[in-house]
């Protein structure tokens, strides 16, 4: 068991700053690679593309978009602007920031553990951060959720300075309204770490509450403009209404886990933490001293900001299990914390404390690297497989096909989304159904024509052959502008199947 240290010996016991910077920078650098390593290989999906195709616009036209759709996603969207400005827009260039992003996520864990224990506990905690399957998903994805979870991280790091401090100063109180603004700028749910935050000043350091409300009150005030439109385009997520992602599988697999087995370990793990917090935390109060810090931030970070957004789910639905990932750093927190409870509780029981600890890195291992691989697939983010219709396209059109897309499905699913994230392999076919390209709409997609009135517009007139790209489900495919094709005189003559989609070629 591990007893609750009156303060200035918890210092103590934390490794000195330089030894501790510089396991981090070496966990943080290892954690980008793993998050980076074989992220080429999946198809951009749907949300990728919003964010890919946002960021293409000029940032005129952007600034337009936002005040119609993703406000939200604004500071995400104008960094990517002018990264690929600089380094390109391919899958693996778009999907690097978010490598970085877990790298400085798996620093900050470290540098997190060891404010409240031994440098190895510390590189423990940030190596189970660097291979956490929610991690390293947001890690191979460019989205913003990667971002999160850093500043999370980051966010809980100033928090650890000031519950070790006797009497933090005002600047650790700006540094953490700060530091808060900047996440709900990124994701707005992230104001919901405040009241984290909150809860653990409140079990560790009550005297400190005041300070905390003021500066909380005044970093969710500097977010103020994006709570409003995020508030004003709240409806762009209410096709989540129709979904129930509120399950026990999304909860307790697929929000941090990735798999039954690592959720099975990792939350023996969790619990083990949780039952020696709890051991510690009667003998605190018996003894009249402060609860365990560490546990107490990791505990409130991990369930406060889900519990939240969970009962606000049942108010107004609205809840995927990706919105979790800015909680998945407690995860591992907690997971360490429970490696370090096994081990020095086999220790009093006579057991080799190393055998204990490489029983559990090998339990651990074994069942997040087929996670991994999984994640690194071709079809790994959300099934999709747009390198494959591009590479049909490449390979198979002539100059002067022409090209309908299925236009019948929502926006993230609709195939066109293919060539407007790689416009090159379609370099031979015409769009022939484009009615607003995405830079010149108020949303981040194009519209388009239907094969009627693309032909009513002589889009179709000289066009001997045109490939048709259909959304598929489930094996249901769908058959948008097929019997307008027809009626124009096309007969299909190839049908090429793919993983959630049929291209076929049509001749007159």
């Amino acid at each position: 068991m591990v007893t609750t240290q009156p303060l200035a010996v918890v210092r103590s016991v934390a490794p000195s700053p330089r030894p501790l910077i510089g396991a981090a920078a070496v966990v943080g650098a290892a954690a980008a690679v793993i998050s980076a390593a074989g992220s080429w290989i999946p198809s951009l999906w749907g949300d990728e593309a919003a964010s890919l195709l946002s960021a293409r616009r000029p940032l005129g036209s952007l600034f337009a978009m936002l005040t119609h759709v993703d406000a939200v996603h604004g500071l995400s969207y104008i960094a990517l602007h002018f990264w690929i400005r600089v380094f390109g827009s391919s899958a693996f260039s778009i999907r690097v920031p978010s490598a970085v992003a877990i790298g400085i996520c798996a620093a900050a864990v470290v540098v997190l553990c060891g404010r409240f224990g031994s440098l190895r506990f510390a590189v423990v905690a940030g190596a189970v951060a660097a291979v956490l399957p929610r991690l390293t998903y947001a890690g191979g994805e460019a989205r913003a959720y990667a971002w999160d979870a850093a500043i999370a991280a980051v966010l809980c790091v100033v928090v650890a300075e000031i519950l070790v401090r006797d009497r933090p100063s005002r600047r650790w109180w700006i540094a953490y309204g700060a530091v808060l603004a900047v996440g709900v700028y990124t994701f707005l749910y992230l104001a919901l770490m405040a009241a984290a935050v909150g809860v653990a000043v409140l079990l560790t350091r009550r005297e400190l509450l005041r300070s905390w409300a003021v500066a909380s009150a005044a970093g969710i005030a500097a977010a103020s403009p994006v709570l409003v439109l995020g508030l004003l385009e709240r409806n762009q997520i209410s096709y989540l209404a129709h979904r129930d992602e509120a399950t026990p599988s999304s909860l307790l697999v697929s929000m941090w886990f990735g798999s039954i087995p690592f959720a099975v370990v990792a939350w023996t793990l969790i619990v083990v933490a949780g039952v020696g917090w709890a051991v510690d935390v009667r003998q605190a109060l018996r003894l009249n001293r402060p609860l365990p810090r560490l546990e107490s931030l990791a505990f409130a970070w991990l369930i406060v900001p889900v519990g939240m957004l969970l009962l606000m789910n049942i108010v107004s639905p609205g809840f995927t299990a990706r919105y979790g990932t800015f909680a998945a750093p407690a995860a591992a927190v907690l997971i360490a914390l429970g490696v370090r409870r096994l081990v020095r509780a086999t220790r009093r029981a006579g057991v080799t404390r190393p055998w204990v600890a490489v029983a559990a890195a090998a339990a651990l291992g074994a069942t997040v690297i087929p996670v991994w691989v999984a994640q690194r697939q071709p079809y790994a983010q959300n099934q999709s497989d747009w390198n494959q219709i591009a590479a049909v396209i490449h390979a198979h059109a002539r100059r002067g096909d022409a090209i309908v897309f299925d236009e019948g499905v929502r926006p993230s699913r609709r195939t066109r989304l293919a060539m407007d994230t790689d416009p090159q392999p379609f370099a031979a076919v015409r769009d022939v159904t484009l009615a607003v390209p995405y830079a010149r709409e108020s949303t981040w997609h194009s519209t388009a024509y239907t094969v009627a009135q693309a032909a009513a517009r002589g889009r179709f007139d000289g066009v001997g052959r045109v490939w048709v790209v259909e959304y598929s489900t489930g094996g249901l495919v769908d058959t948008w502008g097929i019997t307008d094709l027809r009626a124009l005189g096309y007969r299909r003559t190839e049908t090429l199947v793919e993983h959630r989609s049929v291209i076929a070629l049509y001749e007159r």
